[in-house]
């Protein structure tokens, strides 16, 4: 069996870009790892990490970066509802995606359900190769996945776009109480 070439690191990837990079989510939960910390903080009470934290200085600075060079960083994410606490976290802390430049938008997954989507989160780069992040049943991140094949680039365009038409802005999108 043919090995297959090493994919680019994540930061490469998105350096890549030059027109967007397109991430969709649908997972309810993440195993929290190295965001334990501020998850549990968040829990406790309801704090965010500030975006000069040791949380962000990865990814802020890179989404900073690419959006300087002109590129669209957007997110969608679908989720059930009433949300779990790991949405809930993700909500509160967006609003720092948001001042880096990242577009965000939030649709019920109820919304979702005649939409044809890719079995993995995954990100888009300028519809050229599409990185799927593949996650155990418990959330643990595994070995992430690349390809750049066109039917595969066609289905992941087309879902990303349903989903963001359909979906609502992280500023309007409002969560309800779970109860």
């Amino acid at each position: 069996m043919p090995q297959k070439p090493p994919a680019l690191s994540f930061e490469d990837l998105l350096d890549s870009a030059h027109r967007h990079a397109l991430h969709l989510e649908l997972r309810d939960a993440y195993a929290v790892g190295e965001e334990r910390e501020v998850y549990d903080a968040f829990l406790r009470d309801g704090s965010v990490p500030a975006d000069d934290s040791e949380y962000w200085s990865g990814w802020l600075p890179l989404v900073e970066r690419t959006v300087a060079r002109g590129v669209k960083v957007r997110r969608a994410r679908i989720v059930s509802e009433p949300l779990t606490d790991y949405i809930r976290f993700e909500h509160a802390i967006t609003d720092a995606n948001l001042r880096a430049g990242e577009q965000v938008r939030w649709l019920p997954r109820r919304r979702a359900s005649t939409l044809a989507l890719p079995g993995n989160d995954f990100w888009l780069i300028d519809d050229q190769v599409v990185r799927f992040n593949v996650f155990s049943g418990d959330g643990e991140a595994l070995e992430p996945d690349h390809t750049k094949d066109p039917q595969t680039i066609k289905l992941c365009t087309e879902a990303f776009r349903m989903v963001w038409d359909l979906a609502t802005d992280h500023a309007d999108y409002r969560i309800r109480p779970s109860h």
